[in-house]
């Protein structure tokens, strides 16, 4: 009998053994893959970013500019990344340098955006709707090097899918750009300033999908007097997102004279702003609509720190 029982014990401890081994086999098969997993959008994207320094020359404009892109390898004049990629123009805020804004162009680079970022109107006195017809001069300069023999764009730009954004005065020479030009797919702007004409009058033209960004301690381009006019003059296909905390200048990568601050670092609102613009411009450009929850859904809208205001 004994012999029976120390068998029987014995029987027991394997099974228990043998449970033991495959629960955690069981448990990984039940994790999702990371192909399942959403987006995140505020994280770099999986291209290694090139940059080339441009002069362009289109529609009767001619200046200086950076283009940020996604390379096969990353740094300065590197090949592109196989594929039809999506185009932006960046403008930037009055007296700022592009310099500012290189790890937001940066991280639309790594999410596959070649993004051309004028360095014109960068003076005392820059003419807004110049700055507007840079940036659609920017669109026409990529559309054009794509179908030039030779060009490092030649085949590398999804001329269907182009889109303006900027900061500042740069956000509301974007809203002058993109009604000027039907090319224009989608709009994405940041603390976005009144201009002379009026970004607000434009605003209330646009068909596309815009989006406004903006800081709710920005005491330079504050939002009742700026996005959210901007806003309420767009019809449909709109949205206001206003970071809590967040200030005028923390949207560039450095303070300089007559920056303002907020009550959020500059890390946080930067993290923030890549997440809520790459999202918009992959979603609304017809890149990724698996992006639409963290556009328009209750992703967009119970993201913790931003208020969100739509009018889908």
């Amino acid at each position: 009998m004994l012999r029976n029982t120390l068998r029987s014990i014995a029987a027991m401890l394997l099974l228990a053994a043998a449970a033991f081994t495959l629960a955690p086999a069981a448990h990984a098969t039940q994790r999702p893959t990371a192909s399942a997993q959403a987006a995140d959008p505020s994280s770099p994207g999986a291209y290694a970013v090139a940059y080339t320094d441009v002069t362009v020359s289109a529609s009767g404009r001619s200046y200086n500019a950076r283009v940020w892109y996604p390379g096969t390898t990353g740094g300065a004049n590197a090949p592109v990344a196989a594929g039809s990629h999506p185009g932006l123009a960046f403008g930037h805020g009055f007296f700022q340098g592009i310099t500012q804004y290189e790890s937001l162009l940066k991280h639309y680079a790594s999410w596959g955006i070649i993004t051309v970022a004028p360095k014109s109107q960068g003076g005392l006195f820059p003419s807004h709707s110049a700055f507007a017809d840079d940036l659609n001069a920017a669109l026409t300069w990529l559309t054009t090097q794509n179908s030039t023999t030779g060009a490092r764009f030649e085949g590398a730009v999804n001329t269907g899918q182009l889109a303006v954004s900027g900061h500042s005065m740069g956000g509301g020479a974007a809203l002058l750009a993109a009604s000027r030009n039907p090319a224009v797919k989608s709009v994405s702007t940041l603390a976005a300033a009144e201009t002379n004409p009026s970004a607000i009058t434009a605003s209330g033209a646009l068909k596309m999908p815009v989006q406004y960004v903006g800081g709710s301690s920005d005491t330079i381009a504050g939002v009742a007097a700026n996005q959210q006019k901007m806003y309420d003059a767009k019809p449909s296909a709109t949205q206001l997102r206003v970071i809590t905390g967040g200030f005028h200048c923390g949207f560039e990568d450095s303070s300089g004279i007559g920056c303002d601050s907020g009550t959020i670092t500059r890390a946080t609102q930067l993290k923030l702003t890549y997440g809520i613009t790459t999202a918009w411009l992959l979603y609304t450009l017809g890149v990724d609509s698996s992006l639409y929850d963290q556009v328009w859904g209750s992703a967009a809208q119970n993201l913790s720190g931003v208020v969100y205001s739509a009018k889908p």
